[in-house]
């Protein structure tokens, strides 16, 4: 599976050298990819083992339109139903990743999407314009 982290802190600028210290410590989770996003004083960091989208498409921290921004370890397991459910209400995907059906499900219902998501997962996301993060680690297994 992947790996995730982050960094969030209270009153400075985030040296972003420390997000890629702690990627580079996880690379054996993820060695198909990695990336960093830095806002303000948020630092998200993820390395990528590519299982449900092989390609770039999948890369994260993924963001579908720019507000909100996901880093996501494990797997939605019915993400395909999910996904045929947001179709239906004029979403647009882009990649084949469980990722990008969390972060469209956290638009339309918020966190009460979580209560829809079969599997095991832990993410964190963010949102830009209320400048707010959100965690959750979810062990189903």
């Amino acid at each position: 599976m992947c790996g995730i982290n982050g960094l969030i802190y209270k009153d400075s600028l985030t040296p972003i050298e420390e997000i890629a210290r702690m990627n580079s410590s996880i690379i054996h989770r993820g060695p198909d990819d990695d990336g960093i996003l830095a806002f303000e004083n948020i630092l998200f960091g993820h390395v990528r083992l590519s299982i449900q989208d092989l390609s770039t498409k999948g890369r994260q921290p993924m963001s579908v339109d720019g507000k909100y921004w996901i880093i996501c370890n494990g797997e939605i397991y019915n993400f395909k139903d999910i996904r045929l459910d947001l179709s239906s209400k004029g979403y647009k995907f882009y990649s084949d990743s469980d990722t990008e059906v969390i972060l469209n499900a956290y638009k339309e219902w918020g966190v009460e999407s979580f209560k829809k998501f079969n599997g095991m997962w832990c993410f964190a996301i963010l949102d830009k314009e209320k400048k707010r993060s959100s965690f959750l680690e979810i062990d189903m297994g």
